[in-house]
């Protein structure tokens, strides 16, 4: 520990003597702790937004749907397979619903629409159609009002709930309750205000309408075709059971044989995941790469800064192996100078980091926070590029004779 603190000490003490080589040194290994810091913010936010928007589905709820654009079934002679699929169909979603291990299925449509109220416009809003379930899917609460009823949903009811973007965009300081406002033209009554758990990259901040998914259809235009479903599994009945059960009753409904191929998907949420750890795993290499380019140039400097202060203390070696000291405790030296270099440069990386993860976080909609992992990570490659990069000029200290180093003028 002695050898250590003292070779701290007089890293520290080349720090001060010669800060413009020093602080070149530094900047590299700072640019490449500062990449890992912000990419692994970046990618930790990523992913814990994921898993939020996840757990707010519950951890059993699956999609069904027409085409799911993550499934690599394309065909070279039919670049759009999703033309041969018939859309999902509410007689489809109402069967599934009726199946003794599904819970309930939420429905969803979405378009755009322009929104009136008392002479104040917003336009293109976006607008799903939903039956009555949804909120039970979505986390986040109704507050103040409600949701609107099955009763509202079966009779086509010009009903809707805002987001509370919406409603402050629209209503401002006022009661949003029982207003009458207009969607593509058609009058309908607010008798909610959701407010939504946070989204990832900011999607619960867009102003929002849920309409009962009758009147959706009913009133306004939109792309037709394009009905998804989120099915909800019974509490006692495991994912994948569900999924078969869904698969099976899909296939039947549909008149599809033995052997042929679904034309549709059901997808669960480890898909969804997995998809999501292909996109990280490309910014993680991505990470590495540019991170490894900014150590390179600090190691470099490393290697020039160490090769200098062999050659200004080259007397002082001889001194020191004339008094007893080891090759080894000489290497020992110079490598925890090396070290000492660049963690210095390490810690300035992770504070430009943080900073930088802490700006985003606060005044842009992507998620970053920073991991503890991440900062270990950081400081340990700072580290191991100052042990690594310091090991020729440790070596070349350490191989100096003490009878011509003394020599050294």
């Amino acid at each position: 520990m002695t050898a250590l603190f003292e070779g701290v000490g007089i890293a520290l003490t080349s720090l001060r003597a010669h800060k413009m080589r020093a602080a070149l040194t530094i900047l590299g290994v700072a640019i490449g702790v500062t990449v890992v810091m912000v990419i692994g913010a970046l990618i930790s936010g990523f992913n814990k937004g994921i898993s939020d928007m996840l757990s707010s589905l519950g951890p059993k709820t699956f999609w069904v749907g027409r085409y799911w654009g993550g499934q690599n079934d394309q065909d070279p002679e039919d670049p759009n397979p999703w033309r041969r699929r018939p859309p999902i169909t509410m007689e489809e979603a109402n069967r599934l619903a009726q199946l003794p291990t599904i819970a309930f299925v939420v429905v969803d449509e979405f378009t755009r629409a322009d929104i009136d109220f008392e002479g104040h416009r917003l336009s293109t809003i976006g607008i799903r159609g939903r039956n009555a379930d949804w909120p039970k899917i979505e986390g986040g609460q109704i507050n103040p009002g409600r949701s609107f009823t099955y009763l509202e949903d079966a009779a086509n009811s010009h009903v809707a709930v805002v987001n509370d973007k919406l409603a402050e965009n629209l209503f401002g300081q006022r009661d949003p309750m029982n207003r009458r406002i207009r969607i593509g033209g058609l009058p309908y009554d607010v008798v909610g205000v959701y407010n939504p758990p946070p989204r990832l990259f900011g999607e619960a901040d867009r102003p929002e309408v849920m309409i009962p998914h009758g009147t959706f259809v009913k009133d306004l235009q939109f792309w037709p075709g394009w009905m998804s479903m989120f099915v909800v599994p019974q509490d006692s009945v495991s994912l994948q059971r569900a999924i078969d059960d869904v698969t099976m009753a899909m296939r039947t409904m549909r008149g599809l044989r033995p052997g042929q191929k679904s034309n549709f998907d059901a997808i669960s949420q480890d898909v969804y995941v997995q998809a999501i750890n292909s996109f990280t795993l490309v910014a993680r290499v991505l990470m590495i790469a540019l991170s490894m380019v900014g150590l390179m140039v600090g190691g470099i400097g490393v290697v020039a800064i160490m090769m200098i202060s062999v050659t200004e203390r080259t007397r002082e070696i001889g001194v020191r192996k004339a008094l007893g000291a080891t090759r080894r405790e000489v290497m020992w030296q110079f490598l925890v100078e090396a070290a000492t270099l660049t963690l210095v440069g390490g810690f300035v990386g992770m504070v430009f980091g943080w900073l930088i993860a802490i700006l985003l976080h606060s005044f842009t909609p992507v998620p970053a926070y920073v991991p503890i992992g991440s900062i270990v990570v950081a400081l340990t490659a700072a580290a191991v590029t100052g042990l690594l990069f310091g090991i020729y000029p440790a070596s070349k200290a350490a191989r100096l004779d003490p009878v011509e180093a003394l020599r050294y003028e």
